[in-house]
Formats: structure tokens, sequence, C-alpha cells
């Protein structure tokens, strides 16, 4: 397979103030050569990878790796809010302003993202009115689900050092909580407590440096309390690993970085209790049945389900899902993303998708064929999910977890058993009614800021905003 690494041959070379002669006769090829690498006409060859590691210290593999893919899926997305409507690029002229102009495209996802929030920013300013606030902080939440998206949801140190965390022991599923304490205890010398509800009110675990002391609130069941003991391990024996994740992130806010750090941590812990290469052997021999695969590794549901988003090694890849997280107000409390479908960054989800009609039937899937405004389908299947309730104050902590795929992955997906695509009615959905073309919509709930015909007023629409 040809490699081509132009781009980032050119900014390696900026980078060290050098010309493309001086870089040649460094690497020992011929200016010419190094003209055409940079512009893509010749794939670089092992030797020259070889000698770039030599002479500048560059790991090949920094090189070489292929994040065009996200980055094509991110640009289609943008390209497919009606601004472009009349000048839309295709995908071979896509793939061309990747391959010879990567920086441009980064440059235009970062100015549609900032256009996209200075609108919100905007509307929530106007319907603030004389209280709104003169500057709007930018969405952590937003940069950290960034950073994942473009490493493909998948973090190949976290998955090497998951690996080597019981040190080639087999534990057992239904041993792995007694295993983990006293691994605890004789590595780092802590001591794990389960603490009534009282003694940690509103917390559901703390670790205390200064005590040696991990405790576990009683709310927690059995799999959560695994994966928090799995979660803080990784905090404190990970820590160079993180730290290297979060300097290549580019957060720079306490903040987002703390936000990070959580969700790295995370990221070690499913990987350490859902090994990958067992759990997606499970996952494809099931059918994706998380119900299944969640009792198999003894995890939650929801657990499996954020697994599942991870599974993008290379030469290893299960189905990319995306992964959604509501509550009973449409708020997006968490998200994923291994596919080209657009979450949306600002609001809620889209009312159209029956991740919100999931409340009704706790505890069930509810399967749905969806359709984006650009015309590409998903199958997505959604289920509640229930938060530790500590009090009779706190009854029904519930919320709904989605999961999606490509039409194209259905037939993998044991939940759309029995559903022909041929057959199938397809839901029109959008990433978010601020950007939603959709004018006949009957659940929209705010005038488009890309719709800009104006009402009539001797007619009323399917909504208030259409006429």
């Amino acid at each position: 397979m040809k490699t081509f690494i132009g781009p980032k041959l050119r900014r390696l070379r900026t980078d060290n103030g050098q010309t493309q002669g001086q870089m040649g006769k460094a690497l020992g090829i011929s200016t010419s050569y190094v003209n055409l690498l940079e512009k893509n006409e010749r794939s670089v060859s092992v030797p020259v990878l070889l000698r770039l590691l030599e002479v500048y210290g560059v790991d090949w593999r920094d090189l070489v790796e292929d994040d065009d893919t996200s980055k094509l899926a991110d640009l289609r997305g943008v390209l497919q809010d009606p601004l472009f409507e009349a000048d839309r690029p295709d995908l071979t002229q896509l793939r061309g302003a990747l391959t010879h102009s990567p920086d441009l495209a980064t440059c235009f996802l970062r100015l549609h993202q900032a256009y996209l929030a200075a609108t919100d920013q905007l509307m929530s300013v106007a319907q603030a009115g004389d209280n709104a606030q003169t500057s709007l902080p930018k969405s952590t939440e937003s940069s950290v689900h960034n950073f994942f998206r473009k490493n493909d949801n998948y973090f190949h140190s976290l998955e090497l050092a998951a690996e080597a965390f019981w040190v080639g022991q087999k534990i057992a599923t239904d041993d792995i909580y007694a295993a983990l304490k006293t691994r605890l205890y004789e590595t780092l010398g802590l001591k794990v407590r389960v603490v009534p509800v009282a003694e940690l009110p509103d917390t559901l675990r703390e670790y205390s440096e200064e005590r040696r002391e991990i405790l576990l609130s009683e709310a927690l069941d059995h799999p959560n309390r695994v994966f928090q003991l799995v979660h803080v391990t990784g905090l404190i024996e990970q820590q160079d690993t993180l730290d290297d994740l979060l300097t290549k992130s580019g957060i720079s806010d306490a903040l987002g970085r703390a936000r990070c750090r959580v969700e790295l941590a995370n990221y070690f812990a499913a990987a350490v209790l859902m090994p990958y290469g067992p759990f997606l052997a499970e996952a494809l021999a099931s059918e994706y049945d998380f119900d299944h695969v969640a009792t198999r590794f003894g995890v939650s549901f929801e657990q499996a389900c954020h697994r599942a988003t991870t599974l993008q090694r290379r030469g290893a890849k299960g189905v990319p899902f995306f992964f959604l997280r509501i509550d009973k107000a449409g708020n997006v409390s968490k998200r994923f993303n291994s596919t080209d479908f657009q979450l949306a960054e600002y609001g809620g989800a889209c009312p159209r998708l029956d991740v919100h009609t999931s409340f009704r039937t706790p505890g069930r899937i509810v399967p749905q064929f969806v359709e984006m405004p650009d015309g590409s389908q998903f199958f997505v299947f959604a289920r509640t999910v229930d938060r530790p309730s500590v009090t009779r104050f706190a009854q029904d902590v519930r919320l709904a977890v989605a999961m999606g795929c490509s039409t194209e992955h259905v037939d993998a997906i044991g939940y759309a058993e029995g559903r022909s695509l041929s057959a199938v009615r397809m839901t029109p959905i959008g990433i978010n009614c601020r950007i939603c073309p959709r004018v006949t919509c009957d659940q929209r709930a705010h005038h488009a800021v890309v719709l800009s015909d104006p009402v009539d007023e001797k007619r009323r629409g399917a909504t208030r905003y259409a006429s």
C-alpha cells in the first residue's frame, strides 16, 4: 500500500526552518524528490521513513497515521449545512482538499464550528434579553468530544496499558472485584471501603491520597464499583500516558483538561474490563447483543455500548457506532462517535429520534431507521438505563442511550433482525432544530438560522415556524 505524507513532511521541514534542498541533503535524497513527496506525487519509502526518525527524531507512525477518515466525515457533515447548498463540493474534491491542503480543511472545520457556537450564543443572548451575559464560555464537553473524534475514539497507548494490567493473569469475571482490592493494596497501598450513603452525601466515589483510601458509596451497584476501582487505578498508574495524551489534545484550560483526563481514565477502565480482542469477538458472535455482552463481561449495558464505539483498531475494527445519552428533558449528557453521523454540538438531539420515546418503555430496545437531510441513512436503537438512587427523594433517575450505525452494517446488528431495508420506513431527522433545513417538520422547536423564507401571516403550517 502506498503511503503519502506530503503535508506532514512540509510542516516538519518548515518547523525546522529548512529549505527543500537542506532537507534533501539531511535525508540523503534529492531536492526534487523532497518536492514530489511534499506534493504527494510520490509515496514515501521505508528507508526514507527510517532516515526521518534518525535525523529528526520523528516517530514514523506519527507521519503515516491516517486521520483523514474522520476529517472527511466531518467535512461531509459540515457541508450538509444549507449555507453550502449551491456550491457543495463532491467527494473527489473533498478528498483532494484533504490530500493537498489538510491545514486549510482543518481551519474550515474550526471556522464552521465557531460559526455554530456564535450562532447559538447569539440566540441565547437574544432569548435572555437584558439579563444576557456579555460573553459565554466555550463548551468543555465539546472540546473533549472533538479530541476523541479526531482520534476515531481509539487510543492505542491505553489499549496496550489495559492489556498489561493483569500481568498475564486470568481473572474470572466474578473474582475481579476481590482481585482489584488485593491489587490496589499490594501495589499502591490503597484500601477500599464501601460506606453508607450518609457518609458520602451526593458522592459515589472518593479517593483520598492522604488516607490511602478509596471510598465507594453503597449506592453503586457491583459493576460500577468494579469500574470505579479500575478508573482510580488508571488515574494513578497511567498518569504519564494520560499526561501525554492530554498534551496531544491541545486542550489548555484546567476544566477541559480535568474533564478529558476523567474520560481517558474511563476509556482505560473499559479497556481493562472489556479486553479488545475478546470483546470484539463476543460482540460479533452475538450480533451486538449488548445485554448479553454486558452479562458476559460483568459490566453495565451503558458501559458495553460505550466500549463498542472504541473498536476502531486497524486490522480489527468492529461496526462503527455513535453513542448518545440524554436525560428526560432531551439534554445530551454524553456522546461518542466513530461514524459520519453528525451529533448535535449545541442544544438537544433531534426530537424525531426515538431515543426520546424510549422513556415510555423502560428497559426495552427501541429500533429505528433514520435519514439525514443529505440522504445518509442509519440504524439506531435506544434503551433506558438507570442511575444510582440514593434516597426516596431521588427515585427514577433514568437516562436513555442510543447507539447507531450506517445501514450498510445493519446485517451485523441483531436488533435489526427481520427488518428489510427495502421495506422499512425511514424517519427523516436532522442534527438540530437551529440548523435543520426540514421546513415542514412538525417537531420543530426553533426557526432555523439557515431558513430565510418569511412566514406567510395568512397561512398556518405544521408549526408556527412554517406557513
